[in-house]
């Protein structure tokens, strides 16, 4: 997790402008780490899911109000959006991380462990940052930081982008990054880039990747129904059996996956 941050906050910087980081740079990246961890497992320990992380979004704006950024909060309603002007000229470029959790129930003996439940879609459910958004947040807050301590060094403006809802809102509820970008979080100032990472336990530690063109997926949802003919089990010409048809279905969808996909140039799955 630190060298991920590490090499967010190294990214941003490098991106506006090629430059010498400040000799303080390693310094203020040592000091933020015991901070960034107690971040992630605070968030860890109490997750928030999908339009409900409210005490999620109060606690990143109350501290990126307290560390002098000027704070959007309650955007794609729990979302927060935090802006640092820079000290030279140059580009605007956002820098984004999600904060929601899945309805997944923890099993981990740890001392952080989520004890969270709550009701989703009209059942009980735990709660657990099961997709690394804990991380994610911390890493956010913790570049945010970094940058405003090097504000004077900082060409441009970063604009530091919390999102909501990036498991998809509940039932028919709008939110997310789409309802962030409705509501103007790209327009004030215009981010001319955007920039994000998402940690992965198969990785090294101290090894970023990465690749042209599409590198992750966002997942679309679609509903397949179908209807049957009841029969007698002696006449099964007689009847039409939806069992039958569906996993024709099934098998169907996971050949357009295995056979008809290029998938060196970007990722497809169908579950």
């Amino acid at each position: 997790m630190r060298f991920s941050f590490l090499a967010l906050a190294l990214g941003s910087s490098l991106f506006i402008q090629a430059q010498e980081l400040p000799s303080s740079y390693p310094q203020l990246v040592k000091d933020i780490t015991p901070k960034l961890v107690e971040w992630r497992r605070h968030f860890h320990q109490y997750p928030e899911l999908s339009n409900r992380e409210f005490k999620t979004g109060a606690y990143i704006a109350d501290y990126l109000k307290s560390i002098g950024l000027e704070v959007k909060a309650n955007v794609a309603k729990t979302g927060v959006v935090a802006i640092l002007k820079g000290g030279k000229p140059g580009p605007v470029v956002a820098l984004r991380a999600d904060i929601d959790a899945l309805p997944v129930t923890e099993r981990v003996n740890i001392p952080f462990a989520s004890k969270v439940t709550t009701e989703f879609n009209g059942q009980t459910v735990g709660v657990m940052h099961a997709c690394g958004h804990d991380s994610h947040t911390s890493i956010l807050m913790g570049t945010a930081t970094i940058l405003k301590k090097m504000q004077a060094d900082v060409p441009g403006t970063i604009v530091f982008l919390f999102q909501p809802a990036e498991e998809g809102a509940p039932n028919d509820e709008e939110g997310g990054a789409s309802l962030m970008i409705k509501e103007g979080a790209l327009d004030n100032p215009k981010v001319e880039a955007v920039f994000g990472l998402h940690i992965n336990s198969t990785i090294p530690v101290g090894e970023i990747q990465y690749k042209t063109g599409a590198f992750m997926a966002s997942s679309d949802w679609f509903k397949i129904v179908v209807k049957g003919q009841g029969g007698h089990g002696s006449k099964p010409w007689k009847a039409i059996d939806p069992i039958a048809s569906a996993s024709q279905i099934i098998e169907g969808l996971q050949h357009i996956v295995s056979r008809q996909m290029e998938l060196t140039k970007a990722p497809v799955v169908i579950m």
